[in-house]
């Protein structure tokens, strides 16, 4: 009876390992960001976070890249089209007019890029779901199109690996 309680344990060891992301720990990353960002990116990485710098890249972005948990039902209403990428976006607008907002490709993930004005600068931000884990890539820079831009290279470079097959 014992072994059945033991080979039980390891089957839902093994299905609680199978939902989310591929991937819990940036640390791996660090080469990745600096091709995605330039190779004179600063980067600094711990499990759940990872924050590049760039002063002398083209827009000097700034970005954080952090792991986590978001169980709140937004992605159940997103995969379900209860909440539509048009009504993310008019949130988006109302805490930011410049906003816009499009689909990110990170299937069988979901996710969103926001592209906004910051002063005399920009930010964008990735929200990628899957399962309830979280992949937030922030960036600030010069301009909302190089913070689009760094934040385009690092999905690209990133979620793929992080989200799996």
């Amino acid at each position: 009876m014992r072994w059945l309680l033991v080979l039980l344990g390891c089957f839902i060891a093994q299905a609680a390992q199978a939902q989310g992301f591929a991937s819990h720990d940036l640390t791996g990353f660090v080469d990745r960001v600096r091709i995605a960002i330039d190779t004179k990116a600063s980067v600094q990485a711990t499990p759940l976070t990872l924050t590049v710098t760039c002063a002398p890249c083209r827009g000097s972005p700034i970005a954080d890249i952090e792991l986590g948990r978001l169980n709140d039902g937004t992605e159940k209403r997103v995969r379900s089209g209860a909440t539509t990428f048009a009504k993310l976006e008019s949130l988006c607008i109302q805490q930011n007019p410049d906003c816009r907002l499009s689909a990110l490709p990170v299937s069988p993930a979901i996710g969103w890029i926001t592209v906004y004005g910051l002063g005399n600068g920009g930010g964008s931000t990735a929200v990628i779901l899957r399962d309830g884990d979280l992949l937030m890539i922030q960036a600030k820079a010069d301009s909302p199109g190089h913070a689009e831009d760094s934040v385009r290279a690092l999905v690209q470079n990133l979620a793929p690996r992080i989200v799996g097959p």
